[in-house]
């Protein structure tokens, strides 16, 4: 009997092709994504910084008006800066999920071929212990009816 072949191999592979490509853009979706939190909270902590060093200039003995203007200015560019990013890293959110949805087609379509090659392989190799139990019993009767 021949070794089991799937036929729909090609398809297979084709299917498991596209679930490793759809997870690498997930992950590289993912990558991007960390860098844009990360420049979020490098903002949010200039932020932080900004405003501790105007309430220094506050509470100084001498108050310097273009000091605290640049800072004040600064801080207004900085919450400009975190909306902006905040906007950013939701798009990219949802371009992750959009992505992680087609990872997870992508896995179904694979793993319904997984299955049906599961099955098929276990009815051939079946069908081969099947033709194996046939042909001893031919051989045994065989010898048995010869002697």
């Amino acid at each position: 009997m021949k070794k089991f072949k799937f036929r729909l191999q090609v398809v297979l592979d084709m299917r498991e092709n596209e679930l490793e490509q759809r997870q690498m853009e997930a992950a590289k979706i993912l990558a991007v994504l960390k860098q844009q939190e990360a420049k979020l909270n490098n903002i949010i902590d200039s932020q932080t910084l900004n405003n501790e060093e105007l309430d220094a200039l506050y509470n100084s003995e001498s108050l310097d008006i273009q000091q605290i203007e640049a800072h004040r200015d600064y801080g207004i560019k900085l919450s400009t800066d975190i909306k902006n990013q905040e906007r950013v890293i939701a798009n990219t959110k949802a371009i992750l999920e959009r992505k992680q949805n087609e990872v997870r087609e992508a896995h179904k379509k694979a793993e319904i071929l997984r299955k049906l090659k599961e099955k098929q392989e276990e009815e051939y190799y079946k069908e081969f212990l099947k033709q194996e139990v046939k042909e001893i019993d031919d051989i045994t009767s065989a010898r048995f009816n010869a002697g």
